[in-house]
């Protein structure tokens, strides 16, 4: 699928929600396979042969016929010994089922039986996996979560297709109207650039592609205009969103922005990341010419945008440093940002982009990058009015470009080769179509999906091991000697549970959510809205609301299936679910009560023993490397302890659901305890491949630990973990410290 680099951009909204993954030889035989567990018997349908005709045996042939009746009474001994083995002692029968039979094969294929599971349990699970999945082409990464994308895109495919369509809601049938239109290549190519050449003309022009009117097109007024009915975002990011504190009204909320690479480093860092540089100005250079500009006119000027987005990255705060919600929130009135950031007219723009919305200079806004927006003033205020100009109509530029045609496609898959190591991509437009069309009208979307692929009672069994989970972490509660028992009371009751153009199209979508985040500013939050599309194949926490939410998309294999043992239900959807309970306790969720507040709840004491315990997590993580590369561990604490708690109560969920219920059968041919399989199975969801320039990219934007150490940094902080594969005390997975805060 093609990236519309845009949305590699991090605001706040995002920023506050917890996701569980960040919105790629030969077959070595398994040691256990004759077990007496898994051990099989067979005879000959025909029974025994004889050599001669009866009575005419010759000695020779009744010894063998002696020897080979006895074999078979011997046999036939152990398998009516083994028969009432097995009846004896449920634990040891085995479950021969189709569907346990194929999970079987799946997690033989994945495992590398050659590895010591102390040693590197990543590879000990994964091993197998990595050699049978090279990375496949136009792609940076692959796992788990790609596979069942795919899967997921192929289902919606085939409903958007189909000639039958006729549904009869309006929203479905505009999904299937921006699909066509997405997928109508020969309208796309016939209007080339125009489309985007005409937006420009009507906002007033851009000094590279063509004349610009610097009479008519002033600062603010251009500012407004791409900022407003088409969303871009330079300088800074406004939105709508519930008040972190005061999680019964919406505020309007205003963040840092500005910058077109995933992340400040890139700029900041010229010397490790110059190819990067050198593929982003080109790639700049090549959209401008394909506006319309004079190609040496065009590197000189875009040359200058890089330098300004530069400068902007230099005075952006980096995300490790915007963790402490309560440190950057600050709650000011227009007035008083005016007085903060004087060269923007706040009120003048805040009214045109919530329009029609009645606004004045007492209205309340929550600002984020309090320094920064001091900051950036100055650099606007002190910035010629020309560079501002093609520096803002590059973000329209930039946001708009992927909807255009082939050219400015392979444009961009010049600078992803770049950033993400990806080659050109074979991926057909089908699929680039399905991801536009889930981008922008994913909720319809997904209502198609739903009602071709859900099964109601996987919501239902779901449910259930929800609250078996977050019973098992309750509990684990009462366990814990750091908290003092104030503290432990309020967060007992936070888990308490209270569900014919395609540029056009592009287009009237950025203007329809413009109006959409405006409505909702006079309106209470609707606490049953989703972020996240239903066939996406991920989930995620908002503290604001206190609420976890499970796309149908997650709920299949790996994950959770029916008919799949409880252990690899409880080790795959089962994690998943203890990861997002657990958010609300992270370093960032621990900060909102359980009404949703952004507020200080916990008792001094108890601050700073969580302090201390999550201080040995971000030290233990920061030691781990990707091709010398070290992990941020205070960046990704916050996912880190969720990983480390999620694992625990799914876990403490899974032995629970063991003694209310019966021992399960095993797995054939596997050669693993059920506890085992538990393990094996939290770890494959997160076998997976990278490019070298993807992981780089992780490492410095994504707030979760690379795939490898989500299994390993968990697991040697797990003694359940130790104790059943037996890892001694100093083994890499058990190592003797272990860092544990939930």
């Amino acid at each position: 699928m093609s990236v519309a680099l845009q949305d590699l951009k991090i605001n706040m909204s995002n920023y506050k929600r917890a996701t569980f993954e960040d919105d790629d030889a030969t077959e070595i035989p398994a040691d256990g396979a004759a077990s007496p567990d898994c051990m099989e018997v067979g005879f000959n349908k025909g029974g025994i042969h004889f050599l001669g005709p009866v009575g005419r045996r010759t000695q020779l042939e009744m010894l063998l016929s002696g020897m080979l009746l006895f074999t078979v009474l011997v046999l036939l001994g152990c398998v009516i010994s083994l028969g009432i083995s097995y009846s004896r002692d449920p634990a040891h029968s085995l479950c021969l089922t189709e569907a346990c039979i194929t999970v079987s094969s799946k997690i033989i294929e994945a495992l590398d039986r050659s590895v010591n599971p102390c040693e590197d349990f990543y590879q000990y699970a994964c091993g197998g996996w990595m050699r049978k999945n090279p990375l496949p082409d136009g792609r940076s990464r692959w796992s788990t979560f790609n596979s069942i994308w795919d899967q997921n895109q192929a289902i919606l495919k085939h409903l958007l297709e189909n000639t039958t369509f006729n549904s009869s809601s309006e929203a479905e049938r505009k999904a299937q109207r921006y699909y066509l239109s997405c997928l109508n290549e020969v309208k796309i190519e016939e209007l080339g650039a125009q489309p985007l050449i005409d937006l420009i003309n009507r906002i007033g022009g851009w000094n590279i592609s063509g004349p610009w009117d610097k009479e008519k097109d002033t600062f603010m007024e251009v500012l407004k205009t791409v900022s407003g009915p088409y969303r871009a975002s330079p300088f800074f990011t406004i939105y709508v969103s519930v008040d972190p504190k005061n999680s019964n009204s919406n505020v309007i909320q205003v963040d840092q922005s500005g910058l077109f690479l995933p992340s400040r480093d890139y700029y900041l860092n010229k010397t490790a990341n110059e190819k990067v540089l050198t593929a982003y100005l080109d790639y700049m250079v090549e959209l401008g010419t394909l506006l319309g500009g004079d190609r040496n006119s065009t590197r000189w000027q875009m040359q200058q945008i890089l330098d300004f987005e530069t400068t902007l990255a230099n005075i952006t705060v980096p995300q490790d440093e915007r963790r402490d919600e309560e440190k950057i929130y600050h709650k000011i009135t227009i007035a008083e940002l005016q007085m903060l950031a004087p060269s923007v007219e706040w009120l003048d723009y805040l009214s045109s982009a919530l329009s029609p919305l009645d606004l004045n200079d007492t209205e309340l806004v929550v600002v984020y990058a309090k320094e920064y927006l001091q900051q950036v003033s100055e650099l606007i205020n002190k910035t010629d009015k020309s560079l501002l100009n093609n520096y803002i109509i590059w973000n329209l530029v930039q946001k708009t470009a992927s909807s255009l045609d082939q050219r400015f496609e392979n444009a961009q898959d010049k600078l992803l080769e770049c950033l993400y190591g990806t080659k050109k991509s074979c991926m057909p437009r089908w699929q680039t179509c399905i991801g536009n069309t889930d981008d922008t009208l994913g909720f319809a979307l997904g209502a198609l999906f739903v009602k071709a692929t859900f099964d109601k009672h996987s919501k239902e069994i779901a449910e259930e091991m929800i609250n078996e989970i977050r019973t098992a972490f309750k509990e684990g509660l009462d366990e814990l000697r750091w908290m003092d028992n104030r503290t432990r009371l309020a967060a007992k009751e936070k888990y308490e549970v209270s569900e014919d153009n395609f540029f056009q199209n592009t287009l009237n979508f950025y203007n329809f959510s413009a109006k959409v985040m405006a409505d909702q500013l006079r309106k209470p939050p609707n606490k049953d809205q989703w972020s996240m599309t239903p066939p996406t194949v991920n989930a995620y926490y908002m503290p604001t609301k206190n609420g976890i939410v499970f796309p149908a998309g997650i709920l299949q294999a790996p994950f959770y299936a029916r008919d799949h043992p409880k252990a690899l239900n409880f080790g795959g959807i089962g994690v998943v679910m203890g990861h997002e309970l657990t958010h609300a306790f992270d370093d960032q969720g621990r900060e909102y009560d359980k009404d949703g507040n952004l507020r200080p709840w916990w008792h001094n004491s108890s601050v700073e023993a969580f302090k201390n315990r999550t201080e040995c997590m971000v030290e233990q993580y920061g030691q781990y490397t990707i091709n010398g590369e070290h992990i941020n561990g205070k960046q990704t604490l916050g996912e880190n302890i969720a990983d480390n708690g999620g694992l625990k109560a799914a876990y403490h969920a899974y032995k629970k659901w063991l003694k209310n219920n019966r021992e399960e059968k095993h797995l054939p041919a596997v050669g693993l305890t059920n506890d085992q399989l538990f393990f094996v199975g939290f770890a494959q969801v997160w076998c997976s491949v990278w490019t070298p320039e993807s992981a780089h990219e992780g490492l410095m934007t994504d707030p979760h630990s690379p795939p490898k150490y989500r299994v390993i940094g968990t697991l040697s902080n797990s003694k359940d973990f130790a104790e059943h594969f037996g890892c001694t005390l100093g083994s890499p997975m058990n190592p003797g410290k272990r860092c544990e805060v939930w």
